[in-house]
């Protein structure tokens, strides 16, 4: 769905899906990566011989966060841009579930779906998002979370209808 919605036409969305991702291809020099940002080296994820050796996976996976921080990425290429919107925030997760792991050349995407938006204030609009990031080719998804963000905007784009 990317493109451009005014902040009405986005409320008026509400309980519906609004966008899929890209897939996007987690490899080992983005875990690898991911792993010397957070000091996470655990060999789950960055020894693909003892890895390959030692767990049930065939070789390394991805952090979990380092997916749950993809979220950020697929919703660029999923969700439409909100035309009064000079800001976005992220607010914060209610509910993140591990679901199954994501290994080392598997490719995953965001669907999301607009649970809820509340106007704030005079200048801010919660959207509340349940997320599910799929793996390719896996029946179960890497993870699941509700997830909610911030629109910011000038109080003069404020909608009348709330």
């Amino acid at each position: 769905m990317p493109g451009e919605i005014s902040l009405v036409e986005i409320m008026k969305l509400a309980g519906t899906e609004i966008g899929v991702s890209d897939w996007i291809t987690v490899d080992q020099t983005m875990i690898d990566t991911f792993a010397d940002a957070t000091l996470d080296h655990q060999f789950i994820h960055v020894d693909p011989e003892r890895a390959k050796a030692e767990t049930p996976y065939g070789g390394t996976i991805a952090h979990g966060f380092l997916t749950l921080s993809l979220l950020s990425a697929m919703n660029y290429s999923a969700l439409p841009k909100i035309r009064e919107q000079t800001m976005g925030i992220n607010y914060g997760f209610e509910k993140i579930r591990f679901m199954s792991p994501v290994k080392c050349g598997a490719q995953v995407r965001g669907r999301f779906t607009l649970a809820e938006t509340r106007l704030r204030g005079a200048n801010m609009l919660m959207l509340t998002y349940d997320v599910t990031v799929e793996i390719e080719n896996e029946r179960k998804p890497a993870l699941t979370a509700t997830w909610t963000t911030i629109s910011q905007f000038d109080p003069k784009d404020r909608p009348e209808e709330a």
